[in-house]
């Protein structure tokens, strides 16, 4: 079997039941999730919130199956916890006067493990000339929110580095991983004029910064399950 054939035999497999039926609880959790925030069921949407990440990690390690493990997946297992982390920073760490530099600081690391895995370990092509537009997108928050910012203002711009870099290395990815790099970024735009120009954002906000958030997360983790198995269908067909 050539490589081409063997690619392309594991590429349909992943879209076949046995592969994707692994996220249908971590989708079904998300949709309640908005519906709680939409509908003002603080009783649900919390709980919900912290069950997000872990079944997405389930649902990897399912989607997963007869790949090698190795530094991708120890890498997206350790994103996915530092993004729990930051879901549930009020719960976690509760001593804590203001919990949003743990948030902050728990994303902040995810972050850097997205970019490491992008760039070291599932790039499979150049950065498409189209990527500047989130350079643009750095340059337009940092200069829009400054005058809110005060002492922030530094380390918010820093942040937004994070935040745009995964965006960006995301596009040299499966198309699923650009996808959700995107929705990430929304995700976090729409989280910082909430924290720092709340009286601007329309009600249901927080909705949305679940919406583009859980797209975000799961399309990452899909398009990171199947580069694993094109990389596995690659290996074999040499051998």
């Amino acid at each position: 079997m050539t490589a081409d054939a063997a690619t392309t035999r594991v590429a349909a497999s992943d879209l076949s039941p046995r592969w994707w039926w692994g996220f249908l609880p971590y989708v079904a959790v998300s949709i309640v999730h908005v519906t709680a925030l939409l509908s003002g069921w603080d009783a649900v949407s919390g709980p919900t919130k912290l069950a997000l990440m872990p079944l997405l990690a389930v649902a990897v390690l399912w989607g997963g199956r007869g790949s090698q493990w190795g530094p991708p997946y120890t890498l997206l297992f350790v994103a996915l916890a530092l993004s729990w982390l930051g879901d549930g920073a009020a719960t976690f760490f509760p001593f804590l006067d203001d919990e949003l530099p743990a948030m902050l600081l728990c994303f902040g690391l995810a972050h850097i493990a997205y970019i490491v895995l992008f760039w070291r370990f599932l790039a499979v092509r150049r950065l498409p000339w189209w990527s500047a537009v989130y350079a643009v997108w750095w340059v337009v928050l940092v200069v829009y929110l400054w005058p809110t910012l005060g002492g922030l203002a530094v380390a918010v711009a820093i942040y937004g580095l994070v935040l745009g870099g995964t965006a960006v290395l995301s596009t040299r990815c499966h198309p699923a991983v650009a996808w959700g790099g995107a929705f990430f970024l929304i995700s976090d735009t729409v989280l910082a004029f909430r924290l720092f120009l709340l009286e601007t954002m329309p009600s249901g906000s927080s909705a949305l910064v679940m919406i583009t958030y859980t797209l975000g997360q799961g399309l990452i983790a899909v398009g990171a399950v199947i580069a694993t198995h094109t990389a596995r269908a690659a290996r074999e067909s040499t051998v």
